[in-house]
C-alpha cells in the first residue's frame, strides 16, 4: 500500500480560488475598492487590471502614490497592525481582485512557506520601488520621471513578459504621479511621440527605446 502524499501547496492556485476568507470581485474603471480611513481588515491581490493608490490631505489635495498591476498585492498594512486604511484604492481600468481576510491569511503565512516566499518577495520589491521613487523625485527631472512611470506601467523591468500596451490613462493622473503639471506632461508626451518612443492608438504603446531618456545623464 502506497503511503499517502500531502498535496503540494500552490500559492497561485490559492490566490485564484475563492474559499475560506477569500472573495473575488470585479471593479469597473474608476470604481472605489476602499477609501482612506476605512477599517483595514484584509489584503488584496490583483488578478487582472490596474489599481491606483491615492492619499488625500486634510486640505483636500490628492496625490497618486502607486499604480499597481496584475500579481501585485495592496492593503497589506493591516498585517502590520494598521487599523485604518492610509490610502484609497481605485480601479484605474476594469479589474478583477481577490480579497483575503486578515484573520484567515495570517495562518497561511505561518503554515505555507511557498505563499510566504511569494508575499515576502512582493513586499521587498515594493519597498525597493518606493526607494527608487523617492530618489527619482529628489534627483531626476520631470521628463525622466515621466519616462520611468510609463516604463513601469508597461511592465518593463518586471518579471515576465513586458506589456507594452497601456490602457488609456489621463494626463492629469500622470501629472499627479510624476509630481508636475498637466501641461508639462502633455509637452513631454508629444516629444516622446515625435522621437518614436511611444505611440497613441486608443491605448498607449511604449517602446523600450524610451529607456534612453531614463539612462541619459
Amino acid at each position: 500500500m502506497k503511503p499517502k502524499t500531502t498535496p503540494t501547496f500552490d500559492p497561485k492556485l490559492f490566490l485564484a480560488t475563492v474559499g475560506k476568507g477569500k472573495t473575488a470581485a470585479d471593479y469597473r474603471k474608476n470604481q472605489s475598492i476602499f477609501s482612506q480611513g476605512d477599517t483595514a481588515d484584509a489584503i488584496f491581490y490583483i488578478q487582472k487590471g490596474k489599481v491606483k493608490l491615492t492619499v488625500t490631505s486634510r486640505q483636500g489635495k490628492e496625490a497618486v502614490i502607486a499604480i499597481l498591476g496584475a500579481t501585485d498585492f495592496f492593503g497589506e498594512g493591516c498585517l502590520a497592525g494598521q487599523p485604518r486604511r492610509m490610502a484609497s484604492a481605485t480601479a484605474l481600468v476594469d479589474c478583477s481582485v481577490m480579497r483575503l481576510k486578515k484573520e484567515d491569511t495570517v495562518p497561511v503565512l505561518h503554515a505555507e512557506p511557498a505563499f510566504t516566499e511569494l508575499f515576502l518577495r512582493y513586499v521587498l520589491s515594493r519597498n525597493i520601488r518606493i526607494e527608487e521613487d523617492l530618489v527619482d523625485q529628489l534627483f531626476n527631472s520631470s521628463e525622466k520621471r515621466l519616462a520611468r512611470v510609463l516604463l513601469l506601467l508597461a511592465n518593463f523591468g518586471k518579471e515576465g513578459k513586458p506589456e507594452p500596451v497601456i490602457p488609456k490613462i489621463s494626463q492629469e493622473t500622470l501629472a499627479e504621479i510624476v509630481g508636475t503639471t498637466r501641461s508639462r506632461v502633455s509637452f513631454f508626451m508629444n516629444r516622446f511621440r515625435a522621437l518614436g518612443f511611444i505611440e497613441y492608438n486608443g491605448s498607449l504603446y511604449v517602446h523600450n527605446s524610451l529607456l534612453s531618456v531614463v539612462l541619459n545623464d
